[in-house]
């Protein structure tokens, strides 16, 4: 059974250099799954099934990607609509119920600056704000919800930066596994 189960939702995971950084940090802590939905399901068909054993088979979530236009990745709702609404809403006596109370964290990775992230900046909201959505999800669900793992700056640091934030990762998901 895995422990911490990482969704990777990133349409060219290949070409990112941030979250495949967080991945490669994470890989390292034992009891860590990492699925990449991408690669699992290029066409966008979900194995509805296999993502519900997946996600009953561990013990803690995380759904990690890069913010695109204010949101998450298009395969990460697609994901959403078929595991959730099958779990919550079909089949909640033998599978919503038995998801619940699992830790969810959220890890996000930004191209901007932090700064850019606010009332003042050019994107007007939080990063945290703009995964609200998430959040509602994760209490609908009833997943605990911590505040998200966020990266600013992606497609800019350099290899140092990049595993300092690959060791800031770990310690995020330690902690949630505490």
């Amino acid at each position: 059974m895995s422990k911490t189960l990482i969704l990777l939702f990133h349409p060219q995971f290949g070409q990112s250099r941030a979250n495949r950084a967080l991945c490669n940090a994470a890989s390292t802590l034992p009891g860590v799954e990492i699925a990449d939905l991408y690669a699992l399901y290029p066409d966008g068909a979900i194995d509805v099934d296999a993502e519900v054993r997946r996600l009953l088979g561990a013990e803690r979530i995380v759904f990690q990607f890069p913010l695109q236009w204010y949101a998450t990745p298009a395969l990460l709702k697609t994901w959403q609509d078929a595991v959730l609404t099958r779990m919550f809403y079909i089949a909640y006596e033998t599978e919503g119920r038995a998801l619940e109370g699992k830790p969810m964290l959220v890890a996000a990775t930004a191209g901007n600056v932090q700064q850019a992230y606010g009332p003042g900046g050019v994107n007007l909201f939080a990063l945290a704000e703009l995964l609200r959505p998430l959040q509602a999800t994760a209490n609908r669900c009833g997943l605990p919800w911590s505040a998200p793992f966020l990266l600013y700056e992606a497609g800019k640091l350099d290899d140092q930066a990049l595993a300092a934030a690959g060791k800031r990762y770990v310690v995020r998901l330690q902690h949630i596994a505490a």
